[in-house]
């Protein structure tokens, strides 16, 4: 059975979730991390993609984008593949880095887009990986 295509975003913004297979660790050191915000900064200029909040979890990405001149879906997809080129070629592996297809909610209103900004950057500090907010590189 096909899965359900995404419904798109009237004001093209989306909160992205990618997680790591098997919840496994995307990140392991700050190498790993300057990487993948260089190809999210590399993607997101050459798309005239905008990208409004994010957080690096060891094992998952959130991002608060509006989506530029293409598809959102195909922008995330050429993110992820340039960033498990380098991870493979690092790390010496093969395979899936990320489970399945990234998660994705659509933002429709300024109180949801503060919502969500609040959600982000609160993620290490609901999941006890600092004591505040600002602790988070």
């Amino acid at each position: 059975m096909p899965r359900k295509a995404r419904q798109k975003s009237r004001t093209g913004i989306y909160h992205i979730i990618y997680r790591g297979a098997n919840r496994q660790e995307i990140f392991h050191d700050n190498e790993d991390r300057l990487q993948f915000l260089q190809t999210l900064q590399k993607y997101s200029t050459l798309y005239k993609v905008k990208i409004y909040a994010w957080c690096l979890m060891s094992n998952h990405v959130h991002l608060l984008m509006k989506e530029g001149n293409e598809d959102i879906s195909i922008t995330i997809k050429r993110i992820a593949v340039s960033f498990v080129k380098y991870y493979h070629f690092k790390y010496n592996t093969t395979g899936h880095l990320f489970e399945d297809r990234f998660k994705s909610e659509n933002v429709e209103t300024v109180d949801y887009l503060l919502t969500v900004i609040r959600y982000i950057h609160q993620n290490p500090l609901k999941a006890r990986m600092v004591r505040a907010v600002e602790k988070w590189e």
